[in-house]
């Protein structure tokens, strides 16, 4: 008597179990679809336009994330070193290079989720364009690590996995007429346990 209600009732359980949790986890694996990937960063130029896919505008609702128009910036992020290693606080890194054409440009460490990783009180947690020291060509090396380092030094905490973001501000690369030949920082890894 109880036998078809109870096997339509689990089927419906599992359809509807199955389709949240796929979806929760489409959610959380990815920004979107259209990504560029350039020397190791990644971006999601039309992750904040209008024309954006489902899955990007219920990203950036789930996440709560303002995004830049695709006229203000455009933000980029690094998981992996040059030699495709997970970056790690336990392992000190050289970020060097040149950023494409901006107006102002900022770096942080991240952890998974996006948010500013801290690396304890008076200690420099994130550098920009107009802080950073240059060479006379315009790049710059930025060293990335646990332990102070003399230059251009962006602290990090001994953590586990983390990620680097890199957010161009006013920056032709935000067009899609300007997402080719960009030329992004070299992220190498230059020692662990130092």
């Amino acid at each position: 008597m109880f036998r078809v209600p109870f096997i339509v009732a689990t089927a419906l359980i599992i359809a509807f179990a199955g389709g949240i949790l796929s979806a929760l986890s489409m959610l959380n694996a990815s920004v979107g679809f259209g990504a560029i990937e350039v020397a190791g960063w990644r971006a999601f130029p039309t992750a904040q336009t209008a024309s954006a896919d489902p899955y990007a505008k219920a990203h950036r609702a789930k996440g709560g994330r303002l995004l830049y128009g695709s006229a203000e910036g455009l933000q980029f992020t690094a998981v992996r070193d040059k030699d495709g290693l997970t970056l790690t606080g336990t392992c000190s890194y050289r970020m060097s290079g040149r950023t494409p054409t901006t107006r102002l440009w900022t770096l942080y460490a991240a952890d998974a989720d996006g948010n500013p990783l801290d690396a304890g009180a008076e200690r420099p947690t994130a550098k920009n364009s107009q802080t950073v020291l240059r060479r006379r060509d315009g790049s710059f090396d930025i060293v990335i690590s646990r332990t102070a380092k003399s230059g251009n030094w962006l602290a990090i905490p001994d953590t586990g996995a983390f990620q680097l973001v890199l957010t161009l501000l006013d920056t032709p690369a935000a067009a899609s007429t300007g997402l080719s030949g960009l030329s992004m920082p070299v992220i190498e890894q230059i020692g662990c346990g130092q």
